[in-house]
């Protein structure tokens, strides 16, 4: 199954909340006047599309409709899917050519972060990576033993240490093995504990150290893994989560489980950090690379019934 198909299945309760509603208030204004965008505006942020991005989106809409002398609600639609596609627009692919090559990944507890590096493990595999896993987030119990059976599903090996370990300690040793084994890909689970934030700078800055020390000439990618159902709570996770750790891209789950799916607009519009993978499911092949336009296609393709 392609990805359309996969985030057209996933974005199903998006596209029967949010665009249904946007469906009907192109379809029932005529002419196109100031209530119609005003309305529309009000539907998009309810949808968690955000309130600077739906703001965004409106004032390129009025523009638009004047400056082409648009005067139905199917111009209007087409146009709006015109601005999202821009607004969407970027490299959204994982730079990992060196070798090896380094993901970083963080994210709240709950969010789905040790299911998702097995899945993100198991994709790089089927791609032809050797990948090896570094279980770095040593204070959350059993945090370890979860990802050990991840990396047993994607038949990758993992780097461990005792409970309480030093995270930075426990990269150290996973880049020393990851060369020592020829690895394409490493991938370290790390804390994201928000209760304290300049912990969690100290804790990144030194996993950051020890990363440029040790392999100052490999890709990096840091990577914050979201929940979509959190809606506009993602926004401000990946927010303080960009000035503690300098994102290279976002990891949005539960896509397929929410009607929030405009919370994918905001993050790259509000934020300018690339999603480079969407969780649509929960098998191990439900982790997809994102593509911006097929996003855009799936978002505005009619419900299927």
């Amino acid at each position: 199954m392609g990805f359309f198909q996969k985030i057209s299945e996933g974005l199903k309760k998006t596209k029967e909340s949010m665009m249904q509603k946007v469906e009907r208030i192109f379809n029932s204004f005529r002419p196109i006047d100031e209530e119609l965008f005003e309305e529309l505006e009000e539907t998009l942020i309810m949808s968690d599309v955000g309130v600077s991005t739906a703001e965004e989106i409106c004032a390129r809409l009025r523009k638009g409709v004047k400056e082409r002398g648009i005067s139905d609600g199917d111009g209007v639609k087409e146009l709006m899917k015109e601005i999202i596609a821009e607004m969407m627009e970027g490299d959204a692919s994982l730079h990992i050519s060196t070798k090896p090559s380094i993901v970083l990944v963080i994210g709240v507890n709950g969010v789905g972060k040790t299911t998702t590096i097995g899945k993100l493990a198991a994709n790089l595999k089927a791609d032809g990576k050797k990948v090896l896993l570094g279980a770095a987030d040593t204070f959350r119990a059993a945090a370890i033993d979860q990802l050990q059976i991840w990396a047993g599903r994607a038949g990758v090996e993992m780097i461990r240490q005792n409970e309480g370990s030093d995270p930075a300690a426990v990269v150290f040793d996973t880049l020393a093995a990851g060369k020592a084994r020829g690895s394409d890909v490493v991938i370290c689970d790390t804390a994201g504990r928000l209760h304290n934030k300049k912990n969690l700078m100290d804790e990144l800055s030194k996993i950051s150290r020890v990363i440029h020390r040790e392999a100052p000439d490999a890709d990096l990618e840091v990577l914050l893994v979201l929940d979509a159902t959190t809606g506009q709570n993602a926004v401000m996770q990946a927010r303080t989560f960009q000035e503690a750790a300098g994102l290279t891209g976002i990891i949005l789950t539960k896509l397929d489980g929410t009607a929030k799916g405009g919370v994918v607009i905001a993050i790259k519009q509000e934020l300018q950090i690339p999603i480079k993978y969407v969780g649509v499911g929960e098998q191990l092949d439900d982790l997809q690379p994102f593509e911006p336009k097929e996003f855009v296609e799936a978002l505005f393709a009619p419900v299927e019934s």
